[in-house]
């Protein structure tokens, strides 16, 4: 059951209830211009229906980190809500101060008030055990204020920060129709009914990339793991391959080829790893792109080949989930995009439910125009990788203490 010991909108009544809500609204920003408004979207199903039960709704969240240029006001982001849901969100620029108690005070039924970035107060910024954070300013100044806590914010999920764990400690929790959705989702890679399970791995998080794998390898959770990119290169060196000095210095100064023996272990234990026949290379002092075989490369790789390609999507074909993290690819350059590109249209043709995560398939799903095929885009980042390798989730910890404590499942 993959939402056992955790308590949903479902659980609880919300007539008349103040909700706080923590939601994702991060976005990338040009000075204090949001240039992309889909993770305020991904909530706006939870807060109408909060709504629609006649809660009135205090909405929490963070933008950028100290320091850096999108460390900005949630001000925009009140705005844009505000088109999106038809009706007029509130905003203070304070997060607990007295302005931004007085304005959660006078809330009424079907009001909803975003506060300022809550990553302004220096204690959201630290990781610490929930009942800790139950102990903080933010914590004990708001949460007398309120008869619910919900968390709609899978892409935090990972951290344990104040506005995640703190407030279930203290208020009834549940999750928000976003976060059940991410748990259900992911849940099927581990549910044992669900297979053949398909992993297609690549990007340039090679360590991160390491750690899923060997958690799917102990959890016997893969059926086959496709590797594309970085990895792929990797595990090749792993079974003894030469990729020719470019390539083989490349991953030197990148610091991949530190990682070969912690590869060659995985392959030891069983891993289902699947590597490239083919690549695409460039000539970088000719310009010349080619396609060549793994065991005679003489340009520098920059995408899984048409053979590799074919032999992946007769795999996908057979899979009844496929997760698709990071690309296949350089997506940068437009003559590399053909390997991700054909890998996710083979998925969403396959008839099994996928799973995708990460910003670059995102935009190859709406660039072949295939949506309504997808199973699930994660909206988390660092919760995603955190989720597939293993990892507790802070935030789901918390939720699942709440339920227990304040009664709100069996």
């Amino acid at each position: 059951m993959p939402l056992e010991g955790m308590a949903t909108l479902d659980d609880v009544n919300l007539e008349g209830k103040k909700v706080l809500v923590r939601v994702d609204f991060n976005s990338p920003v040009s000075g204090e211009e949001l240039l992309d408004d889909s993770r305020i979207r991904a909530h706006v199903p939870t807060i109408k229906e909060l709504l629609d039960k006649g809660a009135s709704i205090v909405l929490i969240s963070h933008q950028g980190r100290p320091g850096e240029p999108d460390f900005i006001t949630l001000e925009p982001h009140a705005a844009k809500l505000s088109k999106l849901l038809g009706q007029t969100v509130q905003f203070v620029d304070d997060v607990m101060g007295p302005e931004a108690r007085k304005r959660i005070k006078s809330l009424k039924p079907g009001e909803v008030l975003l506060l300022d970035n809550v990553r302004f107060l220096a204690e959201e910024n630290i990781n610490a055990p929930p009942e800790r954070q139950a102990e903080t300013y933010l914590v004990r100044r708001l949460a007398k204020l309120f008869d619910l806590y919900v968390n709609d914010a899978f892409a935090t999920a990972h951290r344990s920060q104040p506005s995640i764990v703190g407030f279930p400690m203290v208020l009834p929790g549940v999750m928000g129709r976003l976060m059940q959705r991410e748990v259900e989702a992911l849940s099927k890679i581990f549910n044992p009914k669900e297979s053949p399970k398909v992993f297609v791995l690549g990007g340039g998080k090679v360590p991160d990339s390491l750690s899923i794998i060997e958690n799917i390898i102990q959890n016997k959770v893969a059926d086959r793991i496709l590797t594309t990119g970085l990895l792929s290169e990797l595990f090749l060196v792993a079974k003894g391959i030469d990729l020719g000095d470019k390539n083989m210095k490349f991953l030197e100064r990148k610091g991949i080829l530190s990682l070969v023996p912690k590869a060659r272990r995985l392959l030891l234990m069983g891993a289902p790893i699947d590597v490239p026949v083919d690549y695409v290379t460039l000539d970088e002092e000719t310009g010349e792109v080619k396609v060549e075989p793994v065991y005679n490369l003489t340009g520098v790789i920059r995408d899984i080949g048409p053979a590799t390609v074919k032999m992946y999507s007769e795999l996908i074909k057979e899979a009844k989930i496929v997760v698709m993290r990071g690309p296949a690819g350089v997506m940068e350059d437009p003559r590399f995009r053909t390997g991700t590109k054909e890998l996710v249209r083979a998925a969403l043709e396959s008839g099994a439910f996928t799973i995708f995560g990460g910003g670059h398939l995102t935009a190859v799903i709406e660039e072949l125009g295939m949506k309504e095929r997808v199973g699930h885009i994660s909206t988390g980042g660092g919760a995603l990788l955190a989720f597939l390798s293993g990892k507790e989730l802070p935030a789901l910890s918390a939720l699942k203490v709440s339920a227990s404590k304040f009664g709100l499942v069996k």
